[in-house]
């Protein structure tokens, strides 16, 4: 059975998949005009198991997945439970590949440039510790990267003595020059590496991956793109990126199952790369060799297929265009309320679906309580660095009547 089989128990499901390809066929093909209609979107809603207490805008953190993928994964469970060292590895993980050419289309490369990871700190560490660094080298991040990889680092500079360049930057930057200007005054003849954070996660701040790749070789560096926040939220191509190593979790905006990842290693770049985990050849210049994480859970790697094929259905362009829409409809209309500011760009090359509530003289954990004990809306408190707020991140089966609720819960908040 191939990794994109749908796998149907009681029909359930496979009832909801008719109804999205009804609903499809109705939705204008303009993703701008589609991204407002409530009645497809309903249908979306309907494909997953939505609470009916609590709203959840936190998707940014780990999303629900839909009913479609829910079944898949029970099923593939069922099946591997029976005999489980003859269906999960004879049967079931005989061909990874399907997945991986799968998972390639949606990111624009070559299926042989794809690792199934956990996480997407398991794909970035991997490169982290993998890449052949030597006293000296330079690694230029900045301070408002994820924690996960900015220890990482750390503990690599410990180890190996390299030196790390920080940059600090004071998001929302609506100018990409200025970005990219402030990576280029940090190159040295010793950088080795620029390690980018696509998706700035605390505020959705989106850098331009495309124009640093391009400094980074100009300069005889790689790139290392951390794509926890991007893969699957809106639409690009790694091919176009031209970067060299890239990381992601799946069951953020992909909405597949709870522990999955993707890493993406140019094929060129692969065999100088040692795996986390080894593998009998760790200088193999196959992208398998990144996967010997010993037993796991195949069901859950198998129930991704599902995953991607509930986000084909959508379309990536129409996923996109639905997330500003929802960020704008809340954002725009408190962004002007007496003490209360947004601390993301709401233009379109700088933000996709997460922005940052800020209320002066209220602290976020505060207003993250409030919202949830008054209001039923979980979101998350965010105090790193230089950005603090209250981060907001619907997704897909989210609606235009939850973003009313929240708009009005924030205008009572900031009143009291």
């Amino acid at each position: 059975m191939g990794s994109g089989a749908m796998v149907y128990g009681n029909g359930f499901t496979k009832e909801l998949g008719q109804r999205i390809n009804e609903a499809q066929s109705l939705v204008d093909s303009d993703p701008l005009k589609a991204a407002s209609d409530e009645n497809f979107w309903e249908v979306v809603r309907s494909a997953y198991r939505v609470s009916d207490n609590l709203m959840n805008l936190n998707n940014g953190g780990v999303s629900p997945h839909p009913l479609i993928v829910e079944e898949a994964l029970f099923n593939y469970h069922e099946i591997c439970n029976s005999v489980p060292s003859f269906h999960m590895w004879r049967e079931l993980d005989s061909n990874k590949d399907v997945l991986r050419e799968q998972l390639s289309l949606l990111a624009g490369c070559a299926s042989e440039e794809i690792a199934i990871q956990r996480n997407a700190t398991e794909a970035i560490e991997t490169i982290i510790f993998g890449l052949p660094l030597k006293k000296g080298d330079e690694v230029i991040l900045t301070k408002q990267d994820y924690p996960n990889m900015i220890n990482a680092w750390k503990q690599r500079a410990i180890r190996d003595k390299i030196k790390l360049v920080w940059l600090d930057f004071d998001f929302p930057i609506e100018d990409e020059q200025a970005i990219v200007a402030r990576f280029a005054e940090a190159i040295t003849p010793k950088t080795k590496l620029l390690h980018v954070t696509h998706v700035i996660n605390w505020m959705g701040q989106i850098l331009p991956v495309r124009a640093l790749s391009q400094l980074a070789h100009e300069n005889g560096a790689e790139i290392l793109v951390d794509g926890a926040h991007s893969f699957a939220q809106f639409d690009f191509s790694l091919h176009d990126f031209d970067c060299d190593y890239f990381g992601t979790s799946l069951h953020k905006w992909l909405s597949a199952p709870f522990g999955t990842g993707m890493l993406f290693v140019k094929k060129n770049k692969i065999k100088k790369i040692f795996p986390l985990l080894a593998s009998a050849n760790p200088r193999s210049s196959k992208i398998s060799k990144f996967e010997h994480s010993g037993t796991r859970s195949i069901p859950i790697e198998k129930a991704i297929g599902s995953a991607v094929y509930f986000h084909n259905k959508i379309g990536i362009e129409r996923k996109e265009a639905r997330l500003r829409h929802l960020k704008n409809s809340w954002a725009e209309r408190v962004n002007h309320l007496p003490g209360v500011s947004v601390g993301t760009s709401l233009k379109d090359d700088y933000s996709c679906g997460i922005a940052l509530l800020q209320i002066a003289g209220k602290e976020p954990v505060d207003i993250e309580r409030r919202l949830l004990k008054e209001f039923g809306i979980h979101a998350i408190a965010i105090n790193w660095h230089n950005i603090v707020g209250l981060r907001i991140t619907p997704n897909v089966y989210t609606l235009k009547k939850d973003m009313d609720r929240l708009v009005s819960a924030i205008q009572t908040i900031a009143k009291t």
